[in-house]
């Protein structure tokens, strides 16, 4: 990490950090955000990594496992999910979004790479559950991601009720490159501490 990128923050009282589909909780901005952000950071590895399994379970246990990181993490602090901002990389942000508009209470949600849909099926669209996400939200996306195009969050975020902040870095795609962690750090920083 550069000097100068120790971010002091108050308030939310932590953040859970999931990974996407294909990589682990060791993948670099998400260790970069741990290592960058003054607030505790917890990354977890979902279960079917964990077992070394190469694909993940589905939605309903990815959710569950999510739910019950995200209290374990709280008590650990002595707070309650409420005090907690929830996220991840792609596939591991995308739980969180979903549990949160299940009811699983959290500050807030920071979704790196969201996967709006799959790579050359627009019309195959991961937004049903936006209507129920009511926490701000940061989107931090890559500008030439095939999972979704400026364009295409721009058509759908709407529907999310919370305030959402959207950060995009140009010229990157669903993998932005290490050197684009320190200003996802400080985009991830100034959204906590406006919240």
């Amino acid at each position: 990490m550069e000097p100068g990128l120790d971010c002091e923050l108050t308030a939310p009282a932590g953040l859970l950090l999931t990974h996407g589909a294909g990589g682990g909780a060791d993948q670099h901005t998400l260790v970069a955000l741990e290592d960058g952000l003054g607030l505790p950071v917890r990354r977890i590895e979902f279960v079917y990594r964990q077992q070394g399994r190469r694909f993940p379970d589905r939605a309903p246990k990815l959710i569950a496992e999510v739910r019950s990181e995200a209290e374990t993490f709280a008590s650990d602090l002595g707070a309650t999910t409420a005090q907690l901002v929830l996220g991840g990389r792609s596939m591991g942000g995308r739980m969180c979004s979903m549990a949160v508009a299940e009811g699983l209470t959290a500050a807030g949600l920071v979704l790196l790479s969201y996967p709006l849909h799959p790579p050359r099926k627009p019309d195959k669209l991961r937004v049903d559950h936006f209507g129920g996400i009511e926490v701000p939200t940061l989107f931090v996306s890559g500008d030439r991601d095939p999972f979704g195009t400026p364009e295409e969050f721009a058509a759908h975020l709407g529907t999310i009720a919370g305030r959402v902040t959207v950060h995009w870095l140009a010229g990157q795609g669903h993998d932005p490159k290490p050197r684009t962690d320190a200003e996802t750090v400080i985009s991830v920083a100034d959204f906590l501490a406006g919240l």
